[in-house]
């Protein structure tokens, strides 16, 4: 072998060394990579339920006089169900406006009190017959077209009389619409003639507004929040009124973020049947 051959030689066995020791280190890298213990991903977290303390179902009585307080409408986030006057002059503007925005519609049916009130025209009145008081309501409702449901306005006399409820229960019947009772006499048959007939009902536990200033009505919707929190619900009526909705406006996000929800009427009806 002659000295250049040697030296060949020997490179390529260094060359074979340096070769088997890299792959030596390289396999231990490996190795002590995949077999180190990796650090557990941290657990999930999932947010706290929040408990709902009650549902609350607000309700406006009395659209239809005017627009004057859509444009505070504008400002409420929440859900409310709006009990329009039928046939005055701004009764189907406001309705296609407050149903336009995705608030709940109901018909607010005149119906007859005890004393001498002023009665709205074509008010339900004890002695109509079924065919009179029919084609009343189908005017209304003409009117009230994206109408969900009924409540009554004014109505402590016709609300106690079981033949008149009888007739307008059978209407809302066949309509499949619900009830609301306005709650305005505690001899009202209503309750127990909607679980006879099956029809979807409801009732006002709160009158929120029969005083204009802003501490009574809040301390009224204080009143609700309680009944709420006592039953799981509650129903609070207020009307189409510039500080009724400046108030609901204001303490509507404070009362969801204390933990309760506001839904609409036609979350709350119940049927026996």
């Amino acid at each position: 072998m002659t000295p250049k051959t040697k030296r060949k030689s020997n490179n390529n066995i260094l060359k074979f060394i340096i070769g088997i020791l890299l792959a030596f280190i390289l396999l231990q890298w490996v190795f002590v990579t995949v077999s180190k213990p990796r650090k557990a991903a941290p657990p999930v977290v999932c947010p706290p339920e929040i408990k709902i303390k009650g549902k609350i179902a607000i309700v406006i009585d009395d659209w239809g006089y005017n627009l004057n307080n859509l444009p505070i409408v504008e400002g409420i986030r929440y859900p409310f169900t709006a009990a329009i006057l039928p046939n005055l002059g701004s009764s189907a503007k406001v309705a296609k406006e407050l149903n336009a925005r995705g608030f709940e519609v109901i018909l607010h049916l005149p119906m007859q009190p005890h004393g001498k009130n002023n009665l709205e025209k074509n008010t339900i009145r004890l002695v109509l017959n079924e065919h009179e008081i029919k084609d009343i309501m189908d005017m209304d409702l003409a009117n009230i077209v994206y109408a969900k449901g009924v409540s009554n306005h004014m109505g402590s006399e016709a609300t106690e009389d079981a033949r008149v409820m009888g007739i307008v229960f059978k209407e809302l019947k066949n309509r499949n619409l619900y009830f609301l009772d306005s709650f305005v006499s505690n001899k009202s048959v209503c309750e127990k003639l909607a679980k006879k007939t099956g029809l979807p009902f409801a009732k006002r536990d709160i009158f929120l507004d029969n005083d204009q200033d802003p501490a009574y009505i809040k301390a009224q919707i204080n009143k609700l929040k309680r009944k709420a929190r006592m039953k799981g619900e509650a129903i609070g009526i207020g009307h189409d009124r510039r500080n009724t909705l400046l108030v609901l406006k204001e303490v509507m996000p404070q009362i969801e973020n204390e933990g309760y929800k506001f839904v609409l009427v036609s979350d709350l009806v119940k049927s026996e049947r």
